[in-house]
């Protein structure tokens, strides 16, 4: 009985340091496992084991073997929110940045080498360049919001960067943007769909 119980108090305290190293909440968490708040906070507290397959998904999910929710680990020291906010901030600056700088080349090279008045195209596309790169990163950081907000911009950027280069060759294809009404339409139900999922992991 002791041993079931030292095994739960350091199963919680894994699971409680995996869980803030991952920025998530108790919420978030559980959520993330169709699990109630409560369920997670009584096995942080080492009241009770979760089953194996959520042990499974829980080793899944923070990507870790899961041998390293059962043993005893020394303290990792977690990054404050605000702290790793701000570093992500700072990456998602300098990466969107690189997009810009590429958009500057490619308008000085268009404009000085090949004597062309249409460089400031290399502008406009740098904007649907930039929501990739932040929708890439707000994949990998799980931030839905910005996730959403990211496909939205690159859907109208996209059809805004092909009407705008119609227009440089005389063509006037409004009609363009009405295939983003579907396209943002499906965006949403996908992410409402994928968050909602009983099926992923």
């Amino acid at each position: 009985m002791e041993e079931t119980d030292a095994l739960a108090v350091t199963i919680g305290k894994n699971i409680t340091r995996l869980r803030k190293l991952s920025g998530m909440t108790q919420s978030e968490l559980a959520e993330q496992l169709n699990y109630s708040d409560k369920s997670v906070s009584k096995w942080e507290q080492g009241n009770g084991i979760p089953d194996i397959h959520i042990l499974v998904r829980l080793a899944e999910l923070f990507g870790v073997p899961l041998d390293d929710l059962v043993r005893e680990h020394a303290q990792e020291k977690v990054m404050p929110r605000r702290t790793r906010f701000l570093r992500r901030l700072r990456v998602l600056i300098l990466s969107a940045g690189l997009c810009w700088l590429a958009a500057v080349v490619c308008f000085v090279l268009v404009r000085f080498v090949f004597s062309d008045t249409h460089g400031w195209l290399s502008f406009l596309y740098a904007v649907p360049a930039s929501a990739i790169v932040v929708l890439v990163f707000s994949c990998i950081w799980r931030y839905r919001t910005v996730r959403i907000i990211s496909i939205s911009v690159l859907i109208w950027t996209v059809l805004g960067c092909a009407f705008c280069t119609a227009m440089v060759f005389g063509q006037n294809i409004w009609y363009v943007f009405l295939i983003g009404v579907p396209l943002q339409l499906l965006a949403m139900l996908f992410f409402t769909w994928w968050r909602r999922s009983p099926f992923v992991k």
